[in-house]
């Protein structure tokens, strides 16, 4: 099945749309990580997409005062991840590269977008967009998934 283009999107029926908010909230509660770790916020769930916030602290800065890509890439990972669970299947990262076009600083909010661009089978190609506070692009992500046994929430 291949899903529409950002260019193409459709808005999703009611009961996709419930489906996908609900595995978000139950994704978000079990995340120490992003939530707990990161400091960051689950902003939307939906079909195949999600968004997300995260407030560069002290604590995210290499050596050159600026935010770790490490830090970064976790930001677009986690989008990623709810973006390829929102259909309830549970989805794991086959793969993922980034691109970091520009430094973030302490003080900057940086929020990342996720869109699926086709899910086939088991499989799915997501992109991440990472923008600061001025919508500027931090980085660019693209992520592989792979689908396996289960369900994040009960049917």
């Amino acid at each position: 099945m291949r899903s529409a283009t950002p260019t193409e999107h459709t808005p999703p029926d009611n009961a996709a749309a419930e489906l996908a908010a609900r595995v978000g909230k139950a994704m978000f509660a079990a995340d120490r990580a992003s939530g707990q770790t990161m400091g960051m916020e689950l902003l939307h769930c939906g079909p195949g997409r999600a968004e997300m916030r995260m407030r560069v602290q002290a604590l995210h800065l290499n050596g050159h005062a600026i935010c770790h890509g490490g830090f970064i890439f976790t930001l677009a990972d986690s989008t990623f991840a709810f973006a390829c669970n929102s259909h309830n299947h549970v989805t794991v990262a086959a793969g993922a590269s980034i691109e970091f076009l520009r430094p973030a600083k302490e003080g900057d909010v940086l929020t990342c977008v996720g869109l699926e661009q086709v899910r086939q089978g088991r499989h799915g190609v997501y992109d991440m967009t990472v923008t600061n506070q001025h919508g500027e692009v931090v980085a660019v992500f693209r992520g592989k998934s792979a689908q396996i046994q289960g369900t994040v929430i009960p049917t």
